[in-house]
């Protein structure tokens, strides 16, 4: 039975594409980001234990070399996860597809879909694949969303099932310069860029979404960079430009940036909106 590891599921979410919807965390990701708000996604647990000796109420055991976690006992005090040097976490779980149909099932009259996130969903694309299409047959009315960071090849005739399966995705794109998506995240962003042009050929990009962090990034160069690419499209096309802030961000990387100002946020919004034939794009600033 084919399974994928958890990291959480948020039953009600207006920030994860149109209307509410269930957000869920897939555990794993193929990037490292600097500034990464989830940082305990990244890594896939070792099993090393450490976490057990920091949990103060018991909730996590060692048992046949594995951790067990208790959410009852649990008191989400996150000690676990400070004390990990693997950026993961003991607080996932293996879902089969059939369980994970089961948990939108209990929501589905509230929800306008799904949306996978991460880590990285991608990841899992053939676990992703077979839900998809599951809730497709048992919930016709919900649709189904991809929160990507774009480091996997779309256009892969081996993912063609996968993106056919997907109404449509929410693609990161952290830097247009390739030097300062190296030093950001550990890797190039030519695939990343390649996969925009593709989902826009393809019809299935619904959100664009870019961190500001003003003193560092190159912001205004990126915005124009991809704005340009989003025009190409008579389609409209959301762009999401997010405020940098440090909740969640690894204590050690907290300095690297700084929270741009509202005023800086705008600015970069009228570069946008000043841009030629680019009517179809949705600016959105959070």
């Amino acid at each position: 039975m084919k399974s994928a590891k958890i990291n959480k599921i948020i039953k009600f979410s207006n920030v994860d594409g149109p209307g509410n919807r269930m957000a869920i965390f897939f555990q794993g990701c193929n990037l490292d980001c600097i500034y990464c708000h989830n940082p305990e996604t990244i890594g896939i647990c070792k099993e090393c234990g450490e976490c057990v000796k920091e949990c103060p109420t018991k909730a996590l055991k060692m048992m046949d070399n594995n951790i067990h976690w208790n959410n009852i006992q649990c008191i989400e005090c996150d000690n676990c996860i400070g004390i990990c040097k693997n950026n993961s976490s003991p607080k996932t779980k293996n879902y089969s597809v059939e369980e994970l149909i089961n948990e939108v099932a209990k929501i589905k009259d509230f929800i306008q879909g799904v949306t996978v996130s991460g880590g990285e969903a991608t990841l899992n694309s053939d676990f992703l694949t077979l839900f998809f299409n599951q809730i497709k047959i048992l919930f016709p009315t919900l649709t189904c969303f991809v929160d990507t960071n774009g480091y996997i090849d779309l256009a892969d005739l081996s993912l063609k099932t996968f993106v056919k399966a997907t109404d449509s995705f929410m693609l990161d794109i952290k830097s247009f310069s390739k030097e300062e998506h190296l030093e950001l995240t550990g890797k190039n962003n030519e695939i990343i860029l390649k996969n925009a042009e593709y989902l826009l050929d393809s019809n299935k990009l619904f959100e664009v979404r870019t961190v500001i962090a003003p003193e560092i990034l190159g912001s205004l160069i990126t915005i124009k960079k991809v704005g340009n690419i989003i025009k190409k499209t008579n389609k409209k096309v959301r762009y999401k430009l997010i405020k940098y802030r440090e909740f969640g961000v690894r204590k050690d990387k907290i300095k690297c940036f700084t929270t741009p100002t509202d005023k800086e946020m705008e600015k970069l919004k009228t570069e946008l909106i000043q841009l030629e034939n680019a009517d179809n794009i949705e600016i959105i600033i959070i």
